[in-house]
């Protein structure tokens, strides 16, 4: 179905994070904090992004991806 799978990657040292803007100010019950803004990237096989879900949702975010590759490929 699809031509190339990359694996899961770390990103130890923040760079990816950083470049995608995804470690961002949140706040919980009144107090600011820096944390990890939950995405996903689609990325094609020469580097372009080809989609990107922001403030994903856990229930049914599988299957958006999921539909969405079915359909780009």
């Amino acid at each position: 179905m699809w031509s190339h799978i990359a694996p899961l990657i770390a990103d130890e040292d923040g760079t990816i994070s950083d470049a995608f803007g995804t470690w961002v100010q949140k706040s919980m019950y009144g107090r600011k904090y820096m944390g990890m803004e939950r995405a996903t990237f689609l990325i094609a096989a020469d580097g372009r992004t080809l989609r990107e879900w922001r403030k994903v949702k856990v229930p049914g975010h599988a299957e958006q991806v999921l539909e969405t590759l079915r359909t780009a490929g």
